[in-house]
């Protein structure tokens, strides 16, 4: 069993909405922080967003402040990343991650990795 899977990437205009999620093995047992990350071609991974899911405490990267929101459903051990008024530059394979520690936006700070889903926005 994958300790994380990610679902709900897809096609979008710019301008238009997806909600991702994350559903996590270990929901808030083993793990305390979930971050996304997106990667775009030939881009190094990057962290957008993360929750501490002890106190719900979130941090977003400064792109996507006002625009993308985490959220929680605890009954179904998934996290989602809320992506509104999408762009073009937002195209990327998004993942999220896990790890025992303290929330961060650094991608080398994550022990769990899912498998990612695309988010391509058209101009």
């Amino acid at each position: 069993q994958l300790p994380l899977v990610e679902s709900g990437g897809g096609l979008v205009q710019s301008g238009g909405s997806l909600r991702l999620s994350c559903v996590v093995s270990g929901f808030s047992v083993k793990y305390h922080a979930i971050g996304w990350f997106r990667q775009a071609p030939g881009k190094e991974r990057e962290g957008v967003a993360c929750i501490d899911l002890r106190d719900s405490t979130t941090e977003y990267e400064d792109s996507v402040k006002g625009r993308f929101f985490i959220s929680r459903d605890n009954a179904k051990n998934t996290i989602y990343l809320h992506l509104n008024s999408l762009k073009p530059e937002d195209t990327a394979i998004y993942y999220c991650a896990a790890d025992p520690g303290l929330p961060t936006l650094n991608r080398f700070l994550y022990e769990a990795w899912g498998q990612g889903t695309q988010v391509t926005v058209s101009s």
